[in-house]
């Protein structure tokens, strides 16, 4: 089995307990980008892309903070995939020195685990019914290729459940061989 490196840059002397197996590396990795598509195309359409909706889901027709509201959501979404990058990094068994009042120390697995783990439900039971598409009992949806960008873009957020559970497990696993 290979592993990444038990090294890594959070600070002098920071050496990750036993090797993260590769797999488990790639996937932390993809779930940040699990999360890219649909939050590139939600800001699109803010700006005032034709996507295809009309009536009341027309963004000319909204607030004016849906703009602000929808790069909010996005970078939200991106910092809370980035989160499982924690892990297979150092930063995710010994805090870094930019958290002011916990640097240095020792994550405790649950504190990782835990969260992972609803993390990971709650993205199974919101995106998988993504997998039978959209509703189409909305006439203001878009339809024809327009529908089928929205889809391809929506599409890679049914994998970010699965994946960042499995990345867990492995987390979990190594934590307790290796503490």
């Amino acid at each position: 089995m290979s592993a990444v490196g038990t090294r890594a840059a959070t600070g002098p002397g920071v050496a990750m307990r036993g090797p993260v197996p590769r797999w488990a590396d790639w996937a932390a990795q993809a779930t940040m980008w699990c999360a890219l598509p649909s939050g590139i195309w939600r800001i699109l359409f803010a700006l005032g892309l034709p996507a295809g909706f009309t009536g009341s889901q027309d963004p000319e027709n909204g607030p004016w903070f849906v703009l602000p509201y929808v790069i909010a959501l996005t970078a939200f979404s991106e910092a809370v995939a980035f989160l499982g990058l924690g892990l297979v990094r150092p930063w995710g068994e010994v805090w870094p020195r930019w958290v002011p009042v916990l640097r240095g120390r020792r994550v405790r697995p649950l504190a990782a685990i835990i969260p992972a783990s609803l993390g990971s439900v709650a993205l199974v039971c919101l995106w998988t019914p993504l997998v039978f598409g959209f509703s189409n009992s909305d006439p203001e949806m878009p339809h024809g290729a327009k529908a089928a960008i929205l889809y391809a873009c929506y599409l890679p957020l049914v994998a970010w459940g699965p994946l960042l559970a499995a990345v867990t497990a492995a987390y979990a696993v190594r934590r307790r061989r290796h503490g």
